[in-house]
């Protein structure tokens, strides 16, 4: 069934993933550096979260930190590490006033396993929120995640696209498919997936916007997510004519 204002308000599945991109850039045009720009970035993904509610978003996926991100120079990722560090132990107890559930998707045998531990933790502690559930994706990579799932039904003959979806929710540490991405979101004016959910997205509705991540706060969120309940969602099919 297509959205529309009326079913997503209704608590219909209404999942939204973000490509998070500009901090860098938004922090050099205020000639500061970039982490300056990536802590900023976190301080709004707080305020964004606090607005998928009232939108009637059920889930919002977040491209944290991508397999890619770990050809940035040493220092960058450092710092961005301890950033996310310092998000975990600062917000956890924020999502549960709020709600929210929280959970990982990406591989995490490369992360410092006391960071993989904060992980687990956050996600048990936050594992009754019912609000919202927030899925931050690090050292992501969708790639990586479908190749892990063909390698997980390798032998297995005849394979269905549900078993498929199961696998490559296993793969990516979802303990349930989530269901696919209704509106992918990226901010910063580029136009592209980046490695993003590639199986997730095969029917989502793209929205491009020029603003730095860090500006783009719950006006804009709004603003996406009124543009998407405007279109039409066929998912190959002709619209049935209306009745007489």
């Amino acid at each position: 069934m297509p959205k529309t204002i009326e079913n997503i308000s209704n608590n219909e599945p209404f999942h939204v993933a973000i490509i998070m991109d500009g901090n860098g850039r938004w922090a050099k045009r205020q000639n500061k550096a970039r982490f300056f720009g990536h802590r900023a970035g976190a301080e709004n993904l707080r305020r964004v979260v606090e607005t998928c509610p009232k939108l009637g978003i059920t889930t919002l996926t977040a491209y944290a930190f991508s397999s890619d991100n770990w050809g940035r120079p040493q220092q960058e990722v450092t710092m961005l590490m301890q950033l996310f560090r310092t998000y975990l132990q600062v917000e956890i107890q924020n999502l549960i006033k709020n709600g929210v559930k929280l959970t990982f998707i990406g591989r995490r045998d490369r992360l410092d396993p006391k960071i993989v531990k904060m992980m687990e933790k956050a996600e048990q502690d936050t594992a009754a929120g019912q609000n919202v559930h927030v899925r931050l994706a690090v050292d992501y990579s969708a790639k990586e995640m479908i190749v892990e799932a063909a390698r997980h039904l390798a032998g297995k003959g005849s394979v269905s696209r549900e078993e498929f979806y199961r696998a490559v929710a296993y793969s990516q540490h979802d303990a349930e498919p989530v269901g696919d991405v209704d509106l992918l979101i990226r901010t910063g004016g580029e136009q592209r997936l980046s490695d993003f959910l590639l199986w997730e997205c095969a029917y989502a509705e793209f929205f491009f916007s020029p603003v730095m991540w860090p500006d783009f706060d719950g006006q804009r969120l709004q603003e996406a997510v009124h543009d998407f309940k405007h279109r039409q969602r066929r998912f190959g099919r002709i619209p049935e004519p209306a009745a007489v």
